[in-house]
Parts: C-alpha cells; sequence; structure tokens
C-alpha cells in the first residue's frame, strides 16, 4: 500500500480552485481537496514585493500518485508561474491510508 502525500496550491479565486480541485477528483488523482478559504498571500515577484488575495487548497493524495497530481495541477493552474509544493506524508493513521487507497486511482 502506498503512503499518503500532501500537495499545497494557491489559487487566485474560488472559482478556479474548485474547477482544479473537481478535475483532480475526477481523475482520481486525490482522494479529497480542502479548500481552506481566502489568505494573504505576500511575496516577491519580478524583483518586486507583491500582496494578493488568493485561495488556499490542500490536497490528499498517495505517495505513488505525488507526481502525477504535481503535474496535472500544473497544467490545469490559471497562473503562469503557480506555486505547487507536495510532500510525503511521514505518518498516517491506517484507516485515512485505506480510504486514500480507495479513492485514488490514478
Amino acid at each position: 500500500m502506498s503512503g499518503a502525500a500532501l500537495v499545497w496550491c494557491p489559487f487566485p479565486d474560488l472559482e478556479s480552485a474548485r474547477a482544479a480541485a473537481d478535475a483532480l477528483l475526477d481523475d482520481g488523482l486525490v482522494a479529497c481537496a480542502n479548500i481552506l478559504g481566502s489568505i494573504e498571500s505576500r511575496f516577491v515577484w519580478e524583483g518586486a514585493r507583491a500582496t494578493g488575495s488568493e485561495m488556499a487548497v490542500l490536497f490528499k493524495t498517495t505517495s505513488a500518485a505525488l507526481d502525477d497530481v504535481i503535474e496535472r495541477l500544473g497544467a490545469l493552474h490559471p497562473y503562469d508561474t503557480p506555486a505547487i509544493i507536495g510532500w510525503h506524508a511521514d505518518a498516517a493513521h491506517p484507516a485515512t491510508l485505506a480510504w486514500l487507497g480507495g479513492g485514488v486511482s490514478g
């Protein structure tokens, strides 16, 4: 059985966050997408400090699907340079691993 993995990604608005979440769910690449709500982003872009309002999303998947989730999310994302960060979870409850294994097929 594959381990658990997470992917963090901010979106410009709720609609694009929902569209990406639905596409990844339909593709069988994630078992869940938590749309966490509006966040204030402060960052450096093209050498200048900037701020913006974004929607934060945390995707839950398997370790085996992590690279595919990151690649697909990059293709779906409306930004030219999206911030997509994924990592393997060090530990997960056995029931969570079973749920992820049953929900992720891609």
